[in-house]
């Protein structure tokens, strides 16, 4: 694995985090988004996680620093990958958002570049052959605050080369990563084929009135020893992600519950920007959650 130069696509929940650990971890990154402005508040979220970085994983000041200047900034798309050894995709979780950006991508990115898709409910396979490039295309999957749950599950498709995937594995090596590699695809990899069905029943139990937030996580977190719930699991991922994985089951379903459930979401949250910890409000309200008080368990 001789990567040097990254491109993340996208500066969402998971791009800025990728972006940053991956320069924090001394690699070139330059990070395309498709406006200036989401460039811009990209920068400011850095400035906040230069502190958790100090705080969750001892990170001097030198290293914050040298971090930055590993970082550039970009809204020109062929301007993004033209010396891209690896270009990891962080776009919106929507099938079309995602078929439109490899077909741009894939007329100015050069031979070399690696395309990894972050994608948390999609196949690799789905995309494939749009990306121009299907041998040297797979997923790299992280979850939510990387520098701290650092995993990364690499999953290729039928015709991925062996040697990407294993420069892939290599690379989420070299940013901290804990590699966790699958054999074949699998829809939600690994983390996700085991949190989906804790959330969407948690969801349910809540929408058809059995419990409520609170105790539905106090349930959990007791018996389990877990340290956060499913609904504070939710806030932390984004109820905005949580909604879209809902209603792409409940339009291809029509199963009443999801249907009831997308309804519930976009109304209460969706609709208020209650969106979890990002907006500073979703099932709870940040920066102090009541899930986070000594007495919650009491």
């Amino acid at each position: 694995m001789n990567y040097k130069n990254i491109t993340i696509a996208g500066s969402g929940v998971l791009g800025y985090q990728i972006a940053f650990q991956t320069a924090f971890y001394g690699f070139n990154v330059t990070i395309y988004d498709i406006t200036d402005a989401n460039l811009e508040k990209a920068k400011t979220k850095f400035n906040t996680l230069s502190e958790a970085y100090k705080r969750d994983v001892n990170a001097t000041q030198k290293q914050i620093d040298s971090t930055f200047k590993n970082l550039s900034y970009t809204s020109n798309l062929a301007e993004a990958v033209k010396d891209a050894d690896l270009l990891i995709e962080a776009v919106p979780e929507n099938s079309k958002i995602k078929i439109d950006f490899y077909q741009k991508l894939a007329k100015v990115a050069p031979k070399k570049t690696v395309f990894a898709t972050n994608s948390s409910t999609l196949l690799p396979s789905q995309f494939a052959e749009v990306t121009g490039r299907p041998s040297q295309f797979l997923a790299l999957h992280f979850a939510n605050t990387i520098w701290v749950h650092n995993t990364a599950e690499i999953m290729g498709h039928a015709t991925t080369d062996s040697k990407v995937f294993n420069d892939v594995v290599a690379f989420a090596k070299a940013i901290g990563m804990l590699a966790l590699p699958l054999h074949k695809e699998q829809p939600g990899y690994i983390l996700n084929s085991l949190l989906v069905p804790l959330l969407s029943a948690a969801t349910s139990l809540l929408v058809n009135d059995i419990a409520d937030t609170e105790t539905i996580d106090k349930t959990w977190m007791k018996a389990t020893g877990a340290p956060v719930g499913p609904f504070g699991i939710l806030d932390v991922v984004g109820i905005t992600t949580a909604y879209n994985i809902d209603k792409m089951a409940a339009d291809k379903t029509e199963d009443p519950l999801k249907i009831k459930t997308v309804k519930y979401l976009k109304e209460n949250f969706i609709d208020k920007n209650k969106l979890g910890v990002a907006t500073s409000e979703g099932f709870y309200k940040y920066p102090n959650p009541t899930y986070k008080k000594p007495d919650f368990l009491k």
